[in-house]
């Protein structure tokens, strides 16, 4: 698995549609096993179905989830000229430095469960195109994002967390639902790093010249994700794909993350049967995404940071979910009667 790549759209696309899914004769020992655990059944809730979930697509019935990797992906937004943040693109390299130096929530919640971080800064000198004026990325530009999200996944990780650090990129990801799920273009759009009623006004108005500008992005995922999306946006999607190919289950962040995930989920149906939602965050149209997707968050924190921070925290949820199911006893080893 680890040798593929690619260097068109199209390629990518193949290598997502070909990759295999869970593992039947895993789940179905994860299950028999789940049934024989010291407890009432369905006595854990979600936690029952997250181990069984997780169990398949690392092919055991009796899993552990012991080298969780975070990539916090950074990019730059032409389309931050039309006044779109609270704060100016300058905040993105800033924000890459307190990353690296383990300043940031995501350095805590990545220590706090034991996950390897990674960050990789995308060409933060080099914005993406203004999309209002036309695609944000040529392709051979984001075939090169996407390859530095596939190429920073490792192999051997048992879990993947993507988040992003990019000024403008809510604009992105609202601009992406917009074309992906339709409505009205206020409907995607969101206070982001803080902005008032006016920066949420011009923020749809944004968006909805962005698919004006760009109507091939309309329904197609990776075109949306072309022609929308940023840098960061596309690192993330192929990360998420190359765990796919790898069965690597992952964990989705916010809103941003989600959007970028959409992608590779309108190009190719399923593609995101190995991720679950980490949380629900405080931007609106987050939950809408998350219900398109049919995906239900195991947390509600009212968190909106990004940065895989809400995905992050989840960690914990899944570790605890893997640790019951893993590490109980049956019946029989306890000496219980499950009758």
């Amino acid at each position: 698995m680890t040798g593929q790549t690619f260097s068109t759209l199209a390629e990518f696309n193949a290598l997502l549609a070909g990759a295999a899914g869970p593992d039947g004769a895993a789940r179905d020992a994860a299950q028999e096993r789940n049934g024989q655990l010291t407890k009432p059944p369905g006595a854990l809730g979600r936690l029952e179905d997250l181990a069984i979930w997780y169990g398949s697509w690392r092919g055991t019935g009796r899993p552990e989830l012991t080298a969780p990797q975070v990539v916090i992906f950074a990019g730059n937004h032409g389309v931050t000229a039309r006044g779109v943040s609270a704060f100016p693109a300058e905040v993105t390299e800033q924000m890459v430095l307190n990353f690296q130096h383990g300043g940031a929530a995501i350095n805590q919640l990545s220590k706090a469960f034991g996950a390897n971080m990674d960050v990789h800064a995308l060409d933060l000198d080099r914005p993406t195109q203004d999309f209002t004026q036309g695609p944000a990325m040529d392709e051979a530009e984001v075939v090169a994002a996407l390859l530095t999200g596939w190429n920073a996944v490792d192999p051997k990780a048992d879990l993947l967390v993507t988040g992003e650090m990019g000024i403008g990129n809510t604009t992105s990801a609202a601009a992406i639902a917009y074309a992906l799920l339709g409505g009205e273009a206020g409907d995607w759009t969101g206070r982001g790093t803080g902005v008032d009623e006016t920066g949420i006004m011009l923020k749809s108005q944004v968006v909805a010249e962005g698919l004006a500008a760009n109507p091939t992005a309309n329904g197609d995922g990776l075109e949306a994700l072309r022609c929308l999306g940023g840098r960061e946006l596309a690192a993330m999607a192929g990360a998420i794909a190359r765990a796919r190919v790898e069965r690597i289950p992952v964990i989705l962040d916010g809103f941003i993350c989600s959007a970028a995930a959409m992608c590779l989920e309108k190009s190719v149906q399923g593609a995101l049967d190995h991720t679950v939602a980490g949380h629900v965050s405080a931007e609106a149209a987050h939950g809408r995404v998350l219900k398109a997707l049919n995906k239900e968050p195991l947390l509600a924190l009212g968190m909106r940071l990004g940065e895989g921070s809400g995905a992050a925290l989840a960690i914990g949820v899944l570790k605890g979910a893997i640790a019951c199911h893993s590490g109980m006893a049956t019946f029989a080893e306890a000496g219980v009667s499950a009758g």
